[in-house]
């Protein structure tokens, strides 16, 4: 397994390719161009802070992925988190307060980590959460949205608020996103994104590669409509399956080097695009980055959980820190085993491995 400290400085490398092939792509774009560069500065005092922490023992990630609802205006097929009962319409559990969300947010933030994925369920269903993030300045929030519920009010709090960054899901075509997503939806997507793009508010995209769109998705007739739209992100997110009659749509060994290739190519072809892989770019990482390696998952009720992909916890954010959580016995284990970090064969290894991880958990 990688040294901890060896993966801080290369997640930080890592960050700062990122923030300068954005701000590359955003050279049109004064407004959204300074605050990068503002927050450039920003990131290297983030990474200075956590090698801090370092030296005193405390391993911190450089990004969270923070679900803040359990609910979703949308039922698209094949939904991990309706499988899993993250996403639902239970109105009767707890879920974490915007005050409760403000409070990690800021915790976060003073420990150094540079960027909080707000997923869900349909986060802009939290209006409240989002209006708290954008108040926490220094940390960037990428929020993993369907794209559906983007309206005047949000539009102008992401162009007042340039850390809260929308990152709509696509599936591909029209035929294709509207089968998985709902009659309709594509082509509510291009109408947000042209507004988006009016705005000239940076927007990115999160597509679920599958063994049947992985032609489409990586096609010029496809991202060139994004690029026109105004699109500079793109996160490839690979299928994991709901059930076992789905697992013929899960990418294995021979489509993930296919993605691997495309998106080098991609890389080049699409200078004014910042392309990001998962779980495929963690094996240039020391392997899975879950467990709070590089990141882990805070759950709409508060539950640390390794990734979203293994809702797993033994440490609630609702009575411990962040820096407590961070020292759970539950990802150490995942760690000391190497389910995470440890030798990477492509894919979910945390959902590959699902009873292990059972076993750890209550051991």
């Amino acid at each position: 397994m990688n040294d901890h400290f060896d993966l801080a400085n290369y997640m930080n490398e890592s960050t700062e390719i990122i923030i300068r092939d954005v701000i590359k792509s955003t050279l049109k774009n004064p407004r959204e161009t300074a605050f990068l560069l503002k927050y450039r500065e920003i990131s290297k005092s983030n990474f200075r802070k956590r090698k801090s922490y370092e030296s005193s023992g405390h391993h911190i990630p450089t990004f969270l992925i923070s679900s803040i609802t359990n609910a979703c205006n949308l039922f698209c097929k094949g939904c991990y988190a309706r499988e899993n009962g993250m996403c639902n319409e239970d109105e009767a559990a707890e879920l974490m307060t915007a005050a409760q969300w403000l409070d990690i947010f800021n915790q976060s933030q003073d420990l150094g980590i540079s960027f909080n994925l707000l997923a869900g369920g349909e986060p802009l269903l939290r209006r409240d959460v989002i209006q708290a993030a954008a108040s926490v300045k220094n940390t960037i929030f990428p929020i993993f949205t369907n794209g559906t519920l983007i309206d005047s009010d949000y539009l102008k709090l992401f162009n007042a608020r340039r850390n809260l960054i929308p990152v709509l899901s696509i599936e591909g075509s029209q035929l294709t996103t509207d089968l998985r997503r709902g009659e309709g939806t594509y082509q509510k997507l291009l109408t947000t994104m042209k507004s988006l793009d009016k705005h000239r508010i940076l927007f990115g995209v999160s597509i679920t590669v599958t063994t049947e769109n992985m032609n489409e998705i990586t096609s010029k007739d496809f991202l060139e409509v994004l690029v026109n739209l105004g699109c500079r992100l793109v996160f490839f997110i690979e299928y994991v399956p709901v059930d076992p009659t789905t697992d013929y749509l899960a990418p294995g060994e021979k489509e993930r080097l296919f993605m691997e290739t495309k998106q080098n190519t991609l890389r080049e072809v699409y200078e004014s695009m910042v392309f990001v892989s998962f779980p495929g770019d963690e094996k240039y990482m020391g392997g899975c980055l879950a467990a709070g390696r590089g990141f882990f998952h805070i759950n709409p009720y508060g539950s640390a959980e390794a990734c979203p992909f293994s809702p797993y916890s033994d440490r609630n954010l609702k009575e411990h820190s962040m820096l407590e959580v961070l020292a759970s016995p539950f990802f150490k284990k995942l760690q000391e085993e190497e389910l995470v970090g440890g030798e990477h064969n492509g894919g979910c290894a945390l959902f590959q491995h699902e009873d292990q991880v059972k076993l750890l958990l209550n051991s």
